[in-house]
This record gives C-alpha cells, structure tokens and sequence, in this order.
C-alpha cells in the first residue's frame, strides 16, 4: 500500500516536534489519530521510524532517509498545485512566504502596503522563524518562498540575492570608541561583544564578517531579539552589531545610543530569498524580488 500525503505530513511534524502530542497539535489532528497513521505507516513499510520512550521521541538512521524523500515529495505535491495556479495573473493568489526574525521586521512593514497596491489579486501569509526551521518547512512545501541571509545550505533549491545589509557597530555613551568617525574590524578584540543566541544565523554573519573567532572578544549570547541587545547595550553591558535595516526601522528607538560604520565596507550580510527549483511560480518569485530591491533603495542612509 502507497503511503498517504497526510501520513507524510505527520510523519514531517513528529520529526520536527520530536513529541507526538504537539505534532498532532501543530497538524489540527488528535494525537490518537496521528499516532494511528505513523503506527499503520510503520506496518506498511515493515520499518520502525521513531524510537518512543516516556521521555523522548527519537527518529531511526533509516527513519531520517525516509524524512528526507517525505519532504521532497510533500514539495512535489505543492508545485504540482502551483502548476494549476500558474496560469493565474502575476502574484495573485495565496503566497505563504517565511523570513527570519532579524529581517522580517525591519524588511517587510515598510513595503507591505505598497505591495499590496500594486498587486490587489496577491493574498499573502507570513511565517517568521529561524532558518533552519524555515529551509525545512520550503523543502516539504508548507512554504512558498523564503527571506534569509546568505550564505545558508539549501539542496534542491533556487535563490536569488535581493541586496546587502551593512553591520553598524552600536556603542553606550562614554565608550572609548565614541571619538572615532570609523572602526576598524580588529578594534572589537577584546570588547564584550553582545549576540544573538545559538539558532540565529546573525550572530554567525556577524563574526565572519568581521573576521572575528569566539576567541577574540567576551562574548554573552544572551539576546533574544535585536531589541533585547539594543537595551543590553544601553545598560551598559556590552557593545552589538545591528544590520542597517534594523536602524533604518528605528530599533534604537529613544535609547541615544551610538552608532559607528566600519572602514571595510565588506561587513555586511546578504539578503536573499529562496524557492524550491521545481515551483512554477518562479518567474512571480523573481517579479517579487525585484519589487524587495526596489524598494530597499527607497530606504534612507544612515550617517
């Protein structure tokens, strides 16, 4: 017997979750029912997919092969829908797109508004979440397209860079690097360097581009948002690298914090946006990225 779509999409959800309860939570199903299909799943194969114990839900070496091919084919099914859709106007329709939390705040409010001017027909659904869950979620087709920062591993899939965001190194009153008009990238050893925590790819972009190892400076990964490290830095607790997008979308708010540009105009991240290869609406995905280009010019410089 073939394995259902739906019996995918569960099998998706408890290798994400890693708990058959908020699996069957994130799937609008009982756990009873979704705990049935993997069971009935598992009996069709002849495989046992996921370890269970009281504690934890693990998944088999061959249960990850079988997650792999799961999210293609759920991919598949989605562009085969698109395909039916393609013939539609340009970006019209339901278009579920995901960014990451360190752009979609910043990137998207100031845009919106005139997207949805020029596009009436375009219904669009927003996901923020990390990369990973993000990249994930494109492969099995829960989402269109997505908005990350470059370089990330994504198989299987097209991607297109839209522009790039400077880092801005932002200082507290009184810091000894207040009286330069620029900073160089080996100033920040030693500094108590304040960044995002583990998960978010800024805080790797930010090292590597200023060629900095965790070694070089005191660094705390306390902050859960670039909000969260402006305030940290306006306690005095430490100094932080801010993408121009977020300044540009007021993050430092009535904090009168500092900001200094480097003297490498290299430190930066690259946006980009991503889609599965076999998606038919790519020629909307390009039509789209333009109008984010675009639009990114408008935005104001910062001195």
């Amino acid at each position: 017997m073939i394995p259902s779509i739906k019996q995918l999409k569960y099998l998706c959800a408890v290798a994400e979750h890693k708990h058959f309860s908020k699996a069957a939570e994130a799937c609008h199903v009982t756990q009873s029912t979704l705990s049935a299909a993997i069971q009935e799943l598992e009996s069709q194969l002849g495989i046992i997919i996921f370890e269970r114990n009281k504690k934890s839900v693990l998944i088999t070496p061959l249960g990850e092969r079988l997650l792999h091919q799961a999210r293609i084919i759920l991919g598949d099914v989605e562009d085969f829908v698109s395909l039916a859709k393609s013939h539609d106007e340009a970006l019209a329709g339901e278009l579920r797109l995901g960014v990451i939390p360190t752009i979609g705040p910043f990137l998207l409010p100031r845009m919106l508004g005139e997207l949805r001017k020029q596009y009436l027909k375009l219904k669009l659904f927003l996901k923020e979440d990390l990369s990973s869950h993000l990249v994930q979620q494109l492969q099995q087709g829960d989402l269109d397209l997505i908005i990350l920062a470059f370089p990330y591993h994504m198989p299987d899939m097209e991607t297109v860079t839209l522009f790039k965001d400077e880092f801005l190194l932002c200082l507290p009153p009184g810091h000894a690097l207040e009286g330069s008009k620029q900073v160089r990238q080996q100033q920040l050893r030693g500094e108590q360097l304040l960044l995002l925590e583990e998960g978010h790819c800024l805080r790797d972009h930010a090292l590597e581009a200023c060629k900095l190892e965790s070694a070089d400076t005191d660094l705390v990964y306390q902050g859960t948002s670039l909000h969260t490290l402006v305030q940290m830095v306006a306690n005095g607790l430490g100094v932080t690298l801010l993408p121009a997008m977020s300044v540009q979308a007021d993050v430092l708010g009535e904090t009168h914090l500092m900001l200094k540009h480097f003297n490498n105009e290299n430190v930066s991240r690259e946006i980009g946006m991503a889609w599965r290869k076999s998606d038919p609406r790519k020629e909307d995905y390009r039509l789209l990225a333009e109008f984010i280009r675009q639009h990114a010019k408008l935005a104001r410089p910062i001195p």
